[in-house]
């Protein structure tokens, strides 16, 4: 079966060095991990190396929906690049590519089959938008 890829991206005003640990800490991770405001995070593990599993929680603030998004690292370069292989067999790669007080960074994923290609994209990017208000605001 063919894999749909779709990435989505976000240019954060921040250094590298901050961006890439607002983006792996836990602390951080429960801050900014969540599509909109009527929705959570309300706990995140991060074992960031080969190997190490990665966990966050998901859930809709009245408590009508959640689901844990977990996986297994099988790429990491420090400050550039996360590869995440997904509970579900499905890839994630970020990136993170810095110049001055800016960074970069694309989310790339393999696409599931229980929603539309767009509703995942605009899923996606409006978590990355919210991590990028996070990171810009603190």
């Amino acid at each position: 079966m063919d894999t749909t890829q779709l990435t989505v991206s976000a240019n954060i005003m921040a250094g590298s060095q901050k961006t890439w640990e607002y983006y792996t800490q836990p602390a951080h991770i429960i801050k900014w991990n969540f599509a909109s405001e009527d929705w959570q995070c309300p706990s995140a593990t991060n074992d960031l190396k080969v190997g190490g599993l990665y966990s966050a929680r998901m859930e809709a603030k009245d408590g009508s929906f959640g689901f844990d998004f977990a996986g297994v690292y099988s790429e990491i370069v420090e400050g550039e690049k996360i590869v995440l292989l997904l509970a579900d067999g499905r890839k994630s790669t970020v990136t993170f590519k810095g110049k001055d007080n800016e960074t970069k960074v694309n989310v790339a994923f393999d696409a599931e089959m229980q929603n539309s290609l767009d509703m995942q994209k605009d899923g996606w990017q409006a978590i990355l938008n919210n991590f990028k208000k996070y990171v810009e605001a603190n």
